[in-house]
Formats: C-alpha cells, sequence, structure tokens
C-alpha cells in the first residue's frame, strides 16, 4: 500500500507538468498579435477609416496602414505612388496636394457602397486607435516623411508604445531611431530563393543590418521561412514578425515560432483560427 502511494505521489507531479506544458505551447498560439493589412482589406478599401473601424470590430489587436508625403506636407493613407488603381484620375502622391487627393472616390473600385469615400490623413488614421490598441506605420516613402511625422505623432492622443513604425529602406529605420530612441521600428523584408535555391539575402546579412540601423525587429512575407530562421532572429534579440497570412493553419505555425506579430487581410478569421486577442 506505502509502494502504490509513493507511486501516486510521482505520478501527480509528472501528470501535472505534462499538463501544464500541453496549455504552455496552446497557449503560445494566443500571444501572436493580431495586425489587419490596410485594416480590414478584404472586406473594406484598403487604408480607408471603413477598413480600420472595420478591422476593430473584428477584433484585431493592430491594423497596419501605408503612407506618404504629399506636395504640400501632408500625411495621406495610401499604398500606391499613384491613385490609378482605384481611380479613374491618375495622380502622383508626392506631387499632389492634399486638396486635390481628397478629391478622389478612393472606396468605389472595392464597392459601390463605399462611394464617396476620401483617402485619409495620418492623423484621421491615428483617431481610429482605442486605447491598448496599436498602430503599424508603413512608410512608402524616404526620411523626408519623418518630421512630419514626429509632429503628427506629438498632436494624436496616442502613447509612443501604440506606434511601431515600419519600413523597406533601412535607412528610414535607422533615422527614425536616431530621432526617437523609443518609438519601435521594424524592417521589412522578403526572403527570396535564388537559381540555386538559396536564400537571398541570407539570415546572417538581415540580422547584421537589424544591428547596425538599432531596428526592434523584422518583418517578413511568410513565404520561404522556416521555424530555424524565427528562431534564429529572436535569439540574436529581434522581434520576428510575418505577413500577410490570410490562414488560420499558418498563422498557427508562425504563432508556435514565436511570431511578435502576424498581418492579415482577414482579421476575423485568423483571429478565430489563432486564439483570443492578447
Amino acid at each position: 500500500m506505502t509502494k502504490i502511494r509513493c507511486q501516486k505521489l510521482i505520478i501527480c507531479p509528472i501528470l501535472f507538468f505534462i499538463i501544464l506544458l500541453f496549455f504552455m505551447s496552446n497557449a503560445v498560439s494566443q500571444t501572436a498579435r493580431i495586425v489587419a493589412h490596410r485594416g480590414a482589406s478584404k472586406d473594406a478599401p484598403e487604408n480607408t477609416i471603413a477598413a480600420f473601424n472595420l478591422a476593430w470590430k473584428q477584433n484585431a489587436d493592430a491594423i497596419e496602414g501605408d503612407f506618404f508625403l504629399t506636395k504640400d506636407g501632408h500625411i495621406v493613407c495610401t499604398h500606391d505612388k499613384s491613385t490609378k488603381r482605384f481611380n479613374k484620375v491618375d495622380l502622383v502622391v508626392k506631387d499632389s496636394t492634399l486638396a486635390e487627393l481628397q478629391k478622389l472616390d478612393v472606396g468605389s473600385w472595392h464597392d459601390k457602397k463605399f462611394a464617396g469615400t476620401i483617402m485619409p490623413t495620418i492623423a484621421d488614421v491615428f483617431a481610429t486607435v482605442p486605447k491598448g490598441k496599436i498602430i503599424y506605420v508603413e512608410i512608402k516613402c524616404g526620411v523626408e516623411i519623418i518630421e512630419s511625422l514626429m509632429a503628427e505623432i506629438k498632436k494624436s492622443k496616442l502613447k509612443l508604445d501604440q506606434i511601431v513604425v515600419i519600413c523597406f529602406d533601412e535607412n528610414v529605420i535607422a533615422k527614425i531611431k536616431k530621432v526617437e530612441p523609443r518609438l519601435v521600428a521594424n524592417w521589412l523584408l522578403k526572403f527570396e530563393l535564388d537559381s540555386n535555391q538559396k536564400l537571398s539575402p541570407s539570415v546572417e546579412s538581415a540580422i547584421k543590418t537589424l544591428k547596425s540601423i538599432k531596428a526592434n525587429g523584422i518583418g517578413t512575407s511568410h513565404e520561404n521561412v522556416n521555424k530555424a530562421m524565427v528562431t534564429q532572429i529572436i535569439s540574436a534579440g529581434f522581434d520576428y514578425h510575418a505577413w500577410t497570412v490570410d490562414e488560420p493553419k499558418v498563422a498557427r505555425q508562425f504563432a508556435k515560432w514565436g511570431a511578435k506579430s502576424i498581418t492579415t487581410n482577414v482579421p476575423a478569421v485568423v483571429r478565430k483560427g489563432v486564439g483570443t486577442s492578447k
């Protein structure tokens, strides 16, 4: 009888530990931040207030928007260098004024019910961000936007920890970290495979750049990325972020690998597939 009791005493802690590990491994998938790519861009016109507000309704942890500097020094939310893709009037954003750009309809191309939607300013987008939520500001131009961006951040009601700056241009990230070191700034990159199926750039090269520009992390396309790569980046002291993931299965995989955030066009779908809000 004493022997049986001893075995139970040994088994119970082991069983408890196994159960704890199970819940911890499943909890990993709930820690990744769900970021709405250009807002809830499958259900509403990208980079519009309608898309951002819908993203919040769909329980996104964060929104991501694209920003350019206009001819007259305003910052507008739009992805392309020109308006050609969503309007018959083709204006180059950097060569146009805010007034000229806001005369255009940027919603009808997606659905007639969004007719009359105008291109928002960064201040308009900042105003949608609720307390405790985050915005990823993707800079689509160059360092010339930084002075205006810092001014807009100061005018907004957002805290610095609610803003993440992202950009493919490492010079922009380096300048942001120099101007305001407290801002989180992540370098964007897409890993490609060359004709010999060799990764370009290498993870080692990417990490070297991250260190030199003092970035907080890196955001990459989910393509051509594996667990070992994510682990290597995180082990080097940088956050890893994945885009653009619309399949819950893939999102769960990246979350378990340790991704800080997962950017998606369908936040409601990925939220349901990955787990509860942070």
